[in-house]
């Protein structure tokens, strides 16, 4: 009879995978951290100081929020906390800067169901892409529900606010995209030595800002301009995103932030909501509370 000799083998430890947990780890994240993001909101406090300032104006704030873009994924209860977040920044002037909802359709019922905007001097809104997207009538409509909230609307229009023995003006355009933007007539209205707000949505109207001229021919014709429709890049990885749609000439230097343009400041906003999918990657919404000082 053969005889086997067995030989004792201690059994192994099992060591756990920690590289691969952790890879497993950064990947949930990435794919989670979007969507935390897009939920999350952000108070962007700047101050812009300006040569020559009126004294009426010194500390003057203003709010400024674009590009809503209420949708399924943008409740009417997220709605109701932004419009509340806006109210609890005490502005004395609050700007909305267009893309209220997913078409003009969304925008006209985003109006209707709006809670009361709370500002000392005045609500204002422009109008963007999205909120164009419908036959023309849909603008006159829309514009009727921006007033019935008591909100004043831009359309190629300016509207004129005294302060004491002062004037601040607010410039607004119409879309670059889907509407009729004229640039160089609410600059015509204007002259250098005004206080003057442009609002638009899309950055792509810088080269016909910088191009218009104030009726008394100068180019430095406004003090503050504000834009959104960006997002900020939406996903913004190295500053490389593939939501960016701005044209070529206006290029990526416009993609978000604040920058000086002719002795102004301007912001490019990433705005509220979200297009297409419901994520952010470092591009946070923004609300901005702005505050003038004198240089």
């Amino acid at each position: 009879m053969a005889r086997y000799q067995y030989k004792y083998r201690k059994p192994q430890r099992r060591h756990f995978p920690v590289k691969a947990a952790l890879l497993g780890l950064c990947v949930l994240l990435l794919l989670v951290y979007p969507f935390v993001e897009a939920g999350t909101l952000t108070i962007d406090r700047h101050t812009v100081s300006v040569t020559n300032l009126p004294s009426n104006l010194k500390n003057l704030k203003i709010a400024y929020v674009s590009d809503i873009h209420q949708c399924a994924w943008f409740s009417q209860q997220r709605v109701n906390d932004l419009i509340r977040t806006i109210n609890g920044l005490s502005a004395d002037i609050v700007i909305f800067g267009g893309d209220y909802a997913e078409d003009s359709d969304g925008a006209i019922a985003f109006f209707q169901n709006l809670p009361a905007v709370s500002a000392r001097i005045g609500a204002y809104a422009i109008v963007g892409n999205h909120d164009r997207t419908e036959p023309e009538g849909n603008l006159s409509v829309l514009i009727g529900e921006i007033k019935g909230k008591g909100i004043i609307p831009l359309v190629n229009n300016i509207a004129s606010i005294k302060l004491g023995d002062t004037y601040l003006y607010i410039a607004g355009v119409d879309d670059y995209y889907n509407g009729y933007p004229d640039v160089e007539g609410v600059a015509a209205q204007v002259s250098a030595d005004d206080f003057v707000v442009f609002v638009g949505h899309s950055p792509d109207l810088m080269p016909s800002v910088l191009s218009a001229r104030s009726k008394d021919g100068d180019n430095h014709w406004f003090d503050l301009a504000l834009f959104g429709h960006t997002h900020g890049g939406q996903i913004n990885l190295l500053g490389f995103s593939p939501f960016f749609n701005l044209r070529t000439e206006v290029g990526s230097r416009y993609l978000s932030g604040w920058l000086e343009e002719n002795r102004a400041a301007v912001l490019v906003s990433n705005g509220v909501g979200t297009s297409v999918l419901p994520v952010r990657l470092l591009a946070p919404p923004q609300v901005h509370l702005i505050t003038l000082k004198k240089r």
